[in-house]
Formats: C-alpha cells, sequence, structure tokens
C-alpha cells in the first residue's frame, strides 16, 4: 500500500514530484517509460487500451492498458522534426531522411541498386535579390574581401544578412517571395521536362514515355531571410528506378535543361495595394554531378547527409523564433464571436490577433520587418488565402521543408512500418523464450481507443528525462572522444 508522504519541506516542485513518484508501487516502469523515450522533450500523453486477439484461436495475444500504468498514462514520443524542439527525435527523423535520399543515391530500401549508374545532380536554387545586404565575400585565394559597408565580417557577425539601407529593402517582394516559393519549386520541376523535351528536339509526349525524372529536395534558411532549395534530381527509365534512362538522357542535358527552367519559371502576384510582382529564381543557381561509388568529391553520403541535415532544421538560422504568433483563441482575428453571433475583441491578445506582441520579440531588427510585413500582408483581401499571419514567424514561407517524387525512393512511412516490424519481431521472440506459443501475424486482429490528455512531462520526470539525456550524450561523447580515464 503506498504510503502518504508530507512532502511540504521539499522546495523544489520537481523533486517533490520525484519523490512521490519514488513512492508509487512500481518506481522502474516509471523509469523504463521515460527511457524509453530516448530523451524526447515533450512526450505525448495518452489513454486509453489495446488489445490484439488471434481470429483463428480466439486467444489474447497481446494486450495493454494505460490504466495499469503507475501514472495512468502512456508516454510515447512527440516525433518533431525540429530539432530547436525536440533534439532526440529530429536525430531519429534525420536518420530517417538520410537512409531516404541514399537509398534514392545507391539503392536499398527496395530501391534497384542501379540507380547509382543513373545521370544525378545536386541542384541548389537560390532566391533574387531584394536589396544589397552585408556579406562575407572570399576571393579565389579565400581572403575575405571587404563588404560593401567597408567592413570586414567575421562568420559570426550577427549583421551578416541584414540590409545595408532598410528603409529601401524590398520587404514586401522579399516575404511574397517566401510565401511562393513552394508553388515556384512546382512551377520549376514543370518547366524542368519541357526545357529537357526542347533540347533534346522531342515532344512532352514522347520525353515522359522514355524517361521518368525523379526528385528530392529540401528547404534552408539564408542569413537574410530567404529560403533556397537543395534538390537530389536524376534520370529514370520510363518505369521507375528499376529501369536505366536512355543513352540521351545524360548529366549535360539535365544542366542545361535545369538552366532553361530557372529562367523560364515564373509566378504573377497582383494586387491593388502593392501591385504586381514577377516571383522568380535568383540568378546564382548550382548543378552538381553526382559521383558513383564514392570516387568524386560529391558522393551519395555527402549528399545524403546534407539533405538529412537541414531536413530538422527550420527558420531559427535566419534568427527567428520557432512558435507561432498566431493568436489561437482568435485565430489570429483579433476578434471572437460571442453568444449573440457579433464580434467582441479578443481578451488573450486584446484585438492584436498576436499571442505575444512582435516589437517584444528578441530578434533583430531585420527579422522583425520581415515578420511584421508577413503580418500586415496577411491582412489583405487579396492574399487572404495565404495565412501570412499565420506563418509570419516562419517570414512567410508555407511550404514543406523536406518533399520528394512519388517514385525517387522509399517513404518515411515504410522507414518506420519497419522499426515497427522489428519491435513485434522483439516481443514474439520474447514470447518464445518465455515458452509461449508462437503466433501467426496475418490472422491477428488488433483493437484500440486513444484518447489525447497533454503534452510534456511531470516535473519529478523531467528530471528522469534529463538524466537519461546526460547518459545520451556521455556515451555518444565516449564513442567520438573515448575514455578519458584510459
Amino acid at each position: 500500500m503506498r504510503r502518504p508522504l508530507d512532502l511540504r519541506h521539499v522546495v523544489s516542485p520537481g523533486l517533490r514530484d520525484l519523490i512521490d513518484l519514488a513512492n508509487t508501487n512500481d518506481f522502474n516502469r516509471v523509469t523504463e517509460q521515460v527511457r524509453n523515450l530516448r530523451g524526447c522533450t515533450s512526450p505525448v500523453n495518452l489513454h486509453g487500451w489495446t488489445i490484439t486477439t488471434d481470429s483463428a484461436t480466439k486467444e489474447v495475444v497481446r494486450s495493454y492498458r494505460s490504466e495499469d500504468e503507475p501514472s495512468g498514462r502512456l508516454l510515447t514520443t512527440c516525433g518533431n522534426r525540429r530539432a530547436s524542439r525536440c533534439p532526440a527525435c529530429s536525430r531519429v527523423y534525420a536518420a530517417d531522411t538520410y537512409h531516404l535520399i541514399k537509398a534514392g543515391l545507391s539503392g536499398g530500401k527496395n530501391v534497384a541498386e542501379t540507380v547509382r549508374d543513373h545521370p544525378r545532380a545536386f541542384v541548389t536554387l537560390t532566391a533574387p535579390s531584394f536589396g544589397p545586404v552585408h556579406n562575407r565575400k572570399t576571393d579565389s585565394t579565400g581572403k575575405t574581401r571587404p563588404c560593401g559597408c567597408g567592413n570586414h565580417h567575421t562568420e559570426d557577425d550577427p549583421a551578416l544578412g541584414t540590409p545595408l539601407d532598410p528603409a529601401t529593402y524590398d520587404y514586401t517582394g522579399a516575404v511574397l517571395w517566401n510565401a511562393h516559393a513552394g508553388q515556384l519549386w512546382g512551377r520549376f520541376t514543370t518547366y524542368l521536362r519541357r526545357a529537357l523535351a526542347e533540347h533534346l528536339g522531342m515532344t512532352q509526349k514522347a520525353l515522359n514515355s522514355a524517361l521518368r525524372v525523379s526528385f528530392a529536395k529540401v528547404a534552408e534558411y539564408q542569413k537574410r531571410g530567404l529560403v533556397h532549395f537543395h534538390a537530389v534530381i536524376r534520370f529514370d527509365g520510363p518505369d521507375g528506378h528499376v529501369t536505366s534512362p536512355p543513352p540521351w538522357a545524360t548529366f549535360d542535358a539535365l544542366q542545361v535543361a535545369v538552366g532553361l527552367a530557372v529562367e523560364r519559371a515564373r509566378l504573377t502576384v497582383e494586387s491593388n495595394a502593392i501591385g504586381e510582382r514577377v516571383i522568380k529564381w535568383g540568378d546564382r543557381f548550382k548543378v552538381d554531378q553526382i559521383s558513383a561509388l564514392g570516387d568524386g568529391e560529391l558522393t551519395d553520403a555527402k549528399v545524403a547527409g546534407y539533405v538529412a541535415k537541414y531536413a530538422t532544421k527550420n527558420a531559427e538560422g535566419a534568427g527567428t523564433v520557432d512558435r507561432t504568433l498566431m493568436c489561437r483563441p482568435c485565430q489570429g482575428r483579433g476578434y471572437v464571436r460571442g453568444p449573440d453571433g457579433f464580434r467582441d475583441l479578443c481578451d488573450d491578445c486584446e484585438g492584436t490577433g498576436q499571442a505575444e506582441p512582435i516589437k517584444a520579440l528578441p530578434v533583430q531588427r531585420h527579422v522583425r520587418q520581415m515578420i511584421r510585413t508577413a503580418w500586415d500582408l496577411g491582412n489583405l483581401p487579396e492574399f487572404a488565402e495565404l495565412k501570412l499571419w499565420k506563418w509570419a514567424h516562419m517570414l512567410g514561407f508555407r511550404g514543406h521543408f523536406s518533399s520528394k517524387s512519388r517514385a525517387y525512393s522509399t517513404t518515411l512511412g515504410a522507414l518506420r512500418d519497419v522499426r515497427r516490424a522489428w519491435r513485434l519481431a522483439q516481443a514474439e521472440a520474447a514470447r518464445t523464450r518465455a515458452g509461449l506459443p508462437t503466433t501467426d501475424e496475418t490472422t491477428l486482429v488488433t483493437a484500440s481507443s486513444w484518447t489525447y490528455l497533454a503534452s510534456g512531462y511531470r516535473p519529478g520526470e523531467e528530471l528522469l528525462a534529463a538524466q537519461v539525456r546526460h547518459d545520451i550524450a556521455h556515451t555518444q561523447r565516449l564513442k567520438s572522444e573515448g575514455d578519458p580515464w584510459l
């Protein structure tokens, strides 16, 4: 029986809750559940049950109820890809992205290994200039050249990427470019196929019947607050990665087609408030050939690692915040509908629609102005569908950070299914060791019911999670540096 404790003399809430958890019936299970999260910073709290039965024998193979846990709930990882929110889950996401990209370059994960012989390119597409900014240019020898302001900036100078003259910088154009960058990428992929057919002197129908263009891309923020894209583009045969592309589908043809698509892919944005704007790519783009079997400067592993690294990042690299500024009770409108149907001023944001005032954000002036511009543009009727006030903290960017074409390689869902199958295999092996009969997975039926409770740890569990993170970091440090006592 649990003994009542008087913990009024314990000042720390975390320590008080930890002592309370240690006094439960099964503290080992509490620590085991936290340890299984592998350092997740904001686990999802669930309440419910699941039961797996054999439809042939009606035997209950597996069953679980969250009520049987010492804390009465199940903790599961948040799965957030952003390293600024959850380093532990972002490492899993980065590893999955690495294998996804690597499979499309070298084969494996149900992708033919012959793809390493297909023409492949690593393409970088950038945004145009919206005004001169502080930069750190170097010459051919690697020596830094003075910036337009006359100074030599260091690599960590916070002024890098900020406008030389904020009064003349085109903040409206910059935010609108971010907002339409995803659509511009889609337009680029369309024009890439058209340009390739034109360069090869054939119709698009003939091209599509003989060649498939597969790609995977990731977005990255520059210091000036604009996104640019890194993409892996690969030529396949008409049936995808299992067939080789025609002999005339070469890297040189791909390089020419990228240049034409960059020049021709454009979007036009019209507004009574700002006039007509043309959304297009910047003049600087790069097309590098990816070498096979690791015999060049740009190898499969290097490209996969590069893409995976940026798949877990958000807009923090541009100096902005990692949370939405939209007031959730009023959805950024500044008002809520009262019982009488009339608009009432939102008490949470006092009518601003902002969860926290933009002027109070701990960001640079340049970033603050981009956020303010995105918020103001979002209130214009012609840009209402963009919901820029919702994405103001992303400086207007609304697209996916990573995406791929269907035939490029495997999927993140398939990789998660492999992990799930491995865990089931481990559970089945445990049943065998315990002398229980083996089960036929094809006859198993699972029923479950789950309810979301909250996110995060109890104060005492947070202390246990901090110890788990410390142990993981220590183990990784030993692997890279060795034991300091040896």
